[in-house]
């Protein structure tokens, strides 16, 4: 049998090394390599040794050598490897980044992994993470839509103060209509969601008519009072102000915050605003439906209670809708307004700059 030659270790090597193995903290690789080299000092062949610790004659070897060369410290850590491919380049990072933000593909509208790589000539990998480095999302786009009010500011700094601002011995109601709330009806049942795998529903339906939401959002307290109607006309919205005016304290004002719909603005609405002094409109500028905070309330009952949901007919869509509004009254949750008007009118300040030097 060859024998490894003795490796002369000195007192505080070896009281270091039998440290090492005693520990229950020590990483298990630092164990056996640290073993290694013990049981090398006491003239061990490779073979006993290799036997002993588990592990092949190379790798025996391997740590002998490292700590004759580099002492206890060396195998504390692993040596670091050089990479198997060559790192990206600064200019195929610079081109990719370019491309992205400059150039479109030839047959498509945006960029994606494979088409980035193929004209590029790296992996889909390497364009993956040279995009998440910069921020760069090209399979994602937002929508927007810049107000062209000529009043965009005056009717913004109204709305925005009766939100942070309210005044007192009144109430503000945001009031819109979610029209054409279409009653769907799949056309076979689905599964429920089990694990490893996700709920089902077919992806065909059956129309079975509509209704039209009208909703009045209290600021205060988040209550909505709501109703559901047939149609979508200044009939329906003086019926709703009537049942505004009944489900409201009789001595308080009412600033109510309404978009610029056709409908809130019949002779017929305005007589009965004349008659009704305590009620006041207050509109949002064109384009700008976001600054209604019914808004907000009208994408909950979407996403929680009406996408998802399977109607066969109106009256249980409009049954569905009516209980989701009792247990949302049940404990109301406020939405608030934090934006201040001069942070939007600079925002929007911003976004017509960006689109004039685009266009």
């Amino acid at each position: 049998m060859r024998k490894i030659e003795r490796i002369l270790i000195g007192r505080a090597d070896r009281e270091r090394l039998e440290r090492l193995v005693r520990d229950r903290n020590t990483p298990q690789k630092v164990v056996w390599r640290a073993r290694i080299v013990l049981l090398a000092s006491d003239g061990l062949t490779a073979e006993a040794i290799a036997g002993a610790v588990g592990k092949s004659l190379l790798t025996v070897r391997r740590w002998r050598r490292r700590y004759v060369a580099k002492g206890v410290d060396g195998l504390l850590k692993d040596a670091t490897r050089p990479p198997r491919r060559k790192p990206l380049s600064i200019e195929k990072i610079k081109q990719v980044v370019h491309m992205t933000l400059h150039e479109k593909p030839s047959n498509a509208t945006h960029w994606s992994l494979r088409g980035m790589a193929a004209a590029t000539g790296i992996s889909r990998t390497s364009v993956q993470r040279i995009w998440h480095a910069h921020g760069l999302k090209p399979h994602r786009v937002k929508t927007f839509k810049v107000s062209r009010d000529k009043n965009f500011a005056a009717k913004v700094e109204d709305v925005v103060g009766l939100y942070l601002n309210p005044p007192d011995r009144a109430l503000v109601l945001c009031v819109d209509e979610k029209s054409q709330i279409q009653a769907l009806d799949r056309t076979q049942p689905g599964l429920p969601m089990k694990k490893g795998r996700a709920g089902t529903m077919t992806h065909d339906y059956k129309r079975n008519g509509t209704t039209t939401l009208f909703a009045a959002l209290n600021m205060l307290t988040g209550r909505v009072i709501g109703a559901c109607m047939a149609r979508h006309r200044h009939r329906e919205f003086l019926r709703f102000l009537k049942l505004i005016d009944h489900q409201t304290p009789a001595g308080l004002d009412l600033h109510l915050v309404v978009d610029n719909y056709a409908t809130h603005t019949t002779p017929a609405v305005k007589r009965w605003l004349k008659a009704h002094p305590r009620f006041h409109l207050h509109f949002t500028p064109t384009s700008a439906s976001w600054l209604n905070m019914v808004e907000r309330f009208f994408a909950e009952i979407t996403r929680k209670r009406i996408r998802r949901g399977a109607f066969n007919s109106v009256a249980d869509l409009q049954s569905a809708i009516m209980d989701y509004l009792e247990n949302h009254n049940a404990d109301p949750k406020p939405f608030v307004w934090t934006k201040s008007a001069g942070e939007i009118l600079e925002k929007v300040a911003r976004a017509k700059q960006a689109l004039e030097s685009q266009h």
